[in-house]
């Protein structure tokens, strides 16, 4: 039996972008699904979406990053797919690393790999302040765990099926689910795998303004804390 993969791009207001990003995948992945989930987006990026040959489920309105991720992993369980990539749909992530990255998933390498844009050859610039809160937050998991994680903010992923129920359960954050769940998965047993692939420089202005960055750190660092007391 094939295994069902699942690749799965959550979007808001990603319309200028979305159906380059589905023609992109499907020339890399020509028989693999492709599941766009709409987190309640003001344009028309679910239209141009299912236009491009991509499933879609649409949220009624915006309910963060984290829970359309969700969404996609219980769609993924519910209709028994084997394997699940995530991928953003600004075209920072590149398909052509998908192959690379479910490889080591399918091979049994690891149980969860992250794309990683600071390994390799590949050149990749960051803010000072994102750079150091990725350094911050790659040294507390190596504290934790003694496994070294370049890129604990990396959304681009591939998963087996274990990964997917247990992101699937009530402990995924609905905002930002970074460096907090990668160690929640190694405490659970999950083996964790990093591979070097080359990513786009993304518009993070809406992300990361404000008082948006303090917020981030406040919440990670709480959302660490409390996972290093949950038994």
């Amino acid at each position: 039996m094939a295994n069902k993969i699942l690749v799965i791009i959550p979007c808001l207001n990603e319309a200028k972008n979305i159906a380059r990003v589905i023609a992109r995948v499907k020339k890399i992945l020509p028989k693999t699904k492709i599941l766009v989930v709409d987190d309640g987006s003001g344009d028309q990026t679910a239209l141009l979406a299912q236009k491009a040959g991509a499933e879609i489920i649409s949220h009624p309105y915006n309910l963060g990053y984290g829970t359309a991720l969700q969404t996609g992993y219980h769609y993924a369980l519910e209709n028994h797919f084997n394997y699940v990539c995530q991928m953003d749909g600004d075209g920072q992530h590149y398909p052509e690393f998908l192959p690379l990255l479910l490889k080591s998933v399918i091979k049994g390498d690891c149980d969860l790999a992250l794309g990683s844009r600071f390994l390799g050859r590949y050149p990749y610039r960051v803010q000072f302040l994102r750079r150091l809160g990725i350094f911050i937050f790659s040294k507390t998991i190596y504290l934790l765990t003694g496994q070294t994680i370049t890129d604990p903010t990396s959304g681009f992923q591939a998963m087996n099926q274990k990964v997917m129920g247990f992101y699937a359960s009530e402990i995924y954050p609905s905002d930002f689910p970074d460096a907090d769940v990668l160690l929640m998965a190694y405490k659970e047993g999950f083996k964790i795998k990093e591979l070097p692939v080359k990513m786009h420089p993304s518009d993070q202005s809406k992300l990361h303004s404000g008082f948006k960055p303090l917020y981030y750190a406040f919440k990670m660092f709480l959302s660490i804390f409390m996972t290093i007391l949950r038994k």
